[in-house]
């Protein structure tokens, strides 16, 4: 900088490149001498790129004096040959005019004599130092394009604060969040997000910041704007929310930062679609279960009509139809084609899935009237035998709690597990003795079930039976207990034991089950 004038803010001159407009900025320049006026000529060294207004001028002691630089951009470009700083050099030069006087503290842009700046008699000063930075949307959509972090950093620091730089978006309508996820960048993200970035911009891609990350991906990216205020709801524009994009591609990271931070778990796209029934279309797995975790309804409905289960069951996917349904999605909902869950699945063939959505239902419920021509008829179809209603009963564990012997004997015939328990540890056992069947007891102790199983909450079936004076049943079942401890004896080689020997250790055995029974014990409801 030379002894006369300095330059303001500093030597950098900003030069903003928009389409549309022209292209310029401006430079203060300040007397430094405290009686003397200042005369100053400025040039650009390539006069067919920049226009200076005024180019001269004689600035007061102690005053400043703005000047205005204009950039012709080359034909055909939207950008300068260089950026954001540019080569280009100006010559400024000063000399004191002495007999310069003025009336008021102002600059004059009276032209000055060129002969002032090449008189040898005087001390003309001359500096190069001023240097143009190019600021703008387009200069900064490049930058972000080409990832260069310390130029948008410059770029940013030096534009127009009332201008919000961070959110200027590029010829296509995209802003430099968008530009920034795109490149899969966290870092540029952050940067702008520090320069005050708009979190909720849509700009023409329609999509918020939060749902161009969520559907690429970008764990990261997604907690640093969620970190800085953004929601987690769907934009106005958008389809999809950032919840459904998550989902749909499987990004269960995303979807994890989405539901900690408050996420509407049952939110709909704008046709109508929620994150669940987006999940199981995209046969997302972990995305589902992680959905139904945090409390996603399985029966919304979409515009079709159809909830998550109607899809897993088009797809022919067993395990989310399982899923679907130990979450509670009822079965017999009709789309508004009236068609349920197992009417897709037998439209497609997907046999496999016939008893979970129908035959294993009407499987209980045949077991559970008597019907003992469904059974086998069912059995016939394809029915699991050893297939759960909602409940997780099985059909044996129905016929046992309803007394139906001829069924109970059907079903034991055509090999179900005579000692399958259900999600609370009862065995088709707990249930004859719970209701008092004493032919159906008689049956399952003579067919191998287990009168030592115990319920979730350690009760057998011959503690149920005493709690409810069931005499009869409690015979049984000591009889039973007898068979089954002599069985195992005989079956270790102990034939030869003393039977008294054996009894009192029935009874020591009894004894015990006894003690350890809660009175307090609650009986199943069906």
């Amino acid at each position: 900088m030379d002894r006369l004038i300095s330059l303001e803010p500093s030597n950098i001159v900003t030069v903003r490149i928009e389409a549309g407009r022209r292209c310029c900025g401006s430079v203060t320049l300040r007397n430094v001498m405290h009686t003397m006026p200042v005369a100053f000529q400025i040039q650009p060294v390539d006069k067919t790129r920049y226009a200076v207004v005024p180019s001269s001028g004689i600035i007061p002691p102690l005053s400043t004096f703005r000047i205005e630089i204009t950039y012709h951009l080359p034909p055909n470009s939207s950008l300068p040959e260089s950026f954001p700083h540019s080569d280009d050099l100006f010559v400024l030069q000063s000399v004191v005019t002495p007999c310069a006087t003025f009336k008021t503290p102002s600059a004059t842009r009276d032209s000055v004599p060129s002969e002032w700046f090449t008189n040898k008699k005087k001390q003309v000063y001359s500096d190069t130092g001023i240097r143009i930075m190019f600021v703008g949307a387009s200069i900064l959509a490049r930058l972000v394009a080409e990832g260069y972090m310390d130029e948008m950093r410059e770029v940013l620091e030096n534009s127009d604060p009332e201008w919000r730089a961070a959110d200027s978006v590029d010829s296509h309508g995209k802003s430099l969040l968008h530009l920034a996820i795109a490149q899969r960048r966290p870092d540029l993200v952050q940067l702008l997000l520090e320069f005050q970035a708009d979190t909720e911009a849509c700009g023409e891609s329609a999509s918020s910041p939060v749902e161009a990350a969520a559907a690429l991906g970008e764990a990261l990216i997604v907690e640093l704007l969620l970190a800085h205020k953004a929601s987690t709801e769907r934009s106005v524009s958008s389809t999809f929310g950032p919840i459904h994009l998550a989902a749909g591609n499987g990004h269960i990271d995303v979807l994890n930062h989405l539901l900690c931070k408050g996420a509407d778990v049952n939110a709909l796209t704008k046709d109508g679609n929620s994150a669940l029934h987006i999940a199981v279309g995209q046969q997302r797995w972990d995305a589902v279960r992680i959905l139904l975790a945090n409390s996603a309804k399985a029966d919304t409905k979409n515009a079709s009509g159809d909830t998550p289960l109607h899809l897993a069951s088009s797809f022919g996917n067993e395990q989310m139809v399982k899923l679907l349904l130990c979450k509670g999605a009822v079965k017999d909902v009709r789309n508004k084609k009236g068609k349920t869950a197992y009417d897709l699945a037998a439209e497609k063939g997907h046999a496999k899935l016939f008893d979970a959505l129908r035959l294993g239902d009407k499987l209980c419920a045949a077991a559970r009237k008597g019907e003992l021509r469904t059974v086998n008829r069912l059995l016939e179809d394809g029915a699991c035998i050893n297939g759960r209603d909602q409940n997780s009963w099985t059909a044996l564990h129905r016929a046992a709690f309803k007394g139906r012997i001829e069924v109970a004997r059907a079903l034991i015939e055509e090999g179900i597990d005579v000692n399958g328990r259900d999600e609370d540890g009862y065995s088709a056992l707990h249930c004859a003795a719970e209701s008092g069947h004493s032919d159906v007891i008689e049956l399952l102790v003579r067919k191998g079930a287990d009168v030592y199983a115990r319920t979730n909450k350690g009760a057998t079936a011959l503690q149920i039976a005493e709690k409810l004076n069931y005499s009869q049943i409690i015979q049984i079942l000591k009889t039973g207990s007898t068979q089954n401890f002599v069985s195992s004896v005989e079956g270790n080689g102990g034939r030869e034991m003393d039977v008294r020997l054996i009894h009192k250790k029935i009874r020591r055995s009894v004894g015990s089950h006894r003690r350890s029974f809660d009175r307090s014990e609650p009986l199943a409801v069906v």
